[in-house]
């Protein structure tokens, strides 16, 4: 059994997480302690039940910031458990880890393969003193193999370890129900992967088919700073009406987000943090491969490697998405040698697009010396970049900005 432990400043987003597996009937609530009746009077999981059975011990104490423990705990996909076993199992292990008088709920997911429990409680107690985390993980493990031991489970084996990554997936608007889809991308994504800016949270957003637009002004004075999400096809078209985080919650907002980018800051500045990508982009960057061949190498170590290309072909940014250790990081943050520069050295534009490029500055020039049709000119220039990759690369962009316009 593997047990993922997280925390959290609000219990709200663990919550919506699980209500959402719930909803799609991907999960379902085992047990709850201490707690109101987490159902609404339609037999419906009721967020605000919950949150009120947990909103005294949070006013308790108003000085920690991580106040949520949520743990996910994972059987061998060979434990046959009933639910009640599940219960007994999730209940030991609360009480052995501390929190046997804490309210907590238990969720029974069965979106993938194997069965897992996934429990949310709090840190502080009932008269607002926070709950010892000290050696946190080690005694969850030595917890863990007793009661393998007692229930005869499986041993758990080094690397399979389960999170809720391996049930993330695209967004797909046929299948309706897109908020709902996009809400859950969205706090998967910040749960599993370490973003420091909104443009690597953003890169990896699309890659599950959900834009995010942030956007920032004035009004009569005031400043305004809000995050607006959408879904996108699988050629990265906006489809169907963006809409605001308030939406969906606080947890996914401008505020959030801002602290999450920080937080990520924080931990990819960890001693080897990014040693792991570092060496497998290096490892990759052969002299004599193409653009292609690179990303081809760096995927089979489930790495996906993102340039961001100009219409003549030239590497101006290049982003790094590291699914095994849950890592989005632009080159630049590698250091110098993973630079967009570095890259566009190393795999420079195809010789033709060089010469397309040539030729529209040399057309542009000649527009400026003669009164020529200047109209004729653009369009000889267009239909030259049309034979080129970049130019439809390009294209595609501008399509996409122009959908996300109409939208708004």
């Amino acid at each position: 059994m593997v047990a993922n432990i997280r925390s959290g400043s609000s219990p709200g987003g663990a919550l919506y997480y699980n209500k959402e597996k719930v909803d799609r009937d991907e999960a379902e609530i085992l047990y709850w302690q201490k707690m109101l009746e987490p159902f609404d009077k339609h037999g419906r999981m009721d967020v605000d039940a919950c949150m009120e059975s947990f909103r005294p011990y949070l006013e308790a104490n108003r000085r920690t910031a991580n106040t949520v423990f949520h743990v996910s705990l994972n059987p061998s996909p060979e434990d046959k458990l009933t639910d009640e076993q599940l219960r007994e199992i999730a209940n030991e292990y609360m009480q052995k880890m501390g929190y046997g008088n804490q309210p907590y709920i238990v969720f029974k997911h069965t979106d993938i393969d194997r069965e897992h429990l996934h429990i949310v409680s709090l840190r502080i107690d009932e008269n607002g003193r926070k709950l010892s985390h000290d050696y946190e993980a080690r005694r969850s493990m030595d917890i863990l193999r007793s009661l393998e031991q007692k229930y005869g489970l499986h041993p758990s084996v080094k690397g399979q370890e389960l999170t809720d990554r391996e049930s993330l997936r695209k967004v797909n608007y046929p299948e309706g129900n897109v908020k709902q889809q996009v809400s859950s991308v969205v706090r998967s994504c910040l749960r599993n992967y370490k973003c420091s800016s909104y443009g690597e949270f953003r890169t990896l957003l699309e890659r599950f088919n959900v834009s995010i637009e942030e956007r920032t002004g004035t009004i009569d004075g005031r400043s305004y700073a809000g995050i607006v999400y959408g879904a996108m096809t699988d050629d990265g078209y906006g489809i169907g009406t963006p809409f605001k985080s308030s939406k969906i919650g606080k947890d996914v907002g401008y505020r959030a987000l801002q602290k999450y980018y920080e937080k990520s800051k924080c931990q990819l500045k960890e001693e080897g943090a990014l040693d792991r990508l570092r060496q497998c982009v290096r490892d990759a960057m052969r002299p004599h491969n193409t653009r292609d061949e690179f990303r081809r190498l760096l995927k089979a170590d489930n790495i996906d490697a993102i340039f961001r290309i100009n219409p003549v072909g030239r590497i101006y940014g290049a982003t790094f998405i590291d699914h095994n250790m849950g890592i989005v990081a632009n080159g630049s943050l590698l250091g110098k040698e993973f630079s967009a520069n570095a890259f566009n050295e190393l795999y420079p534009a195809p010789k033709g697009m060089r010469q397309v490029a040539e030729r529209r500055s040399e057309q542009r020039q000649e527009q400026r010396r003669h009164t020529a049709n200047p109209i004729s000119g653009i369009v000889d220039t267009i239909l030259d970049l049309a034979d080129t990759q970049a130019y439809e690369e390009q294209q595609r962009r501008i399509q996409r900005r122009k959908k996300r316009k109409l939208h708004r």
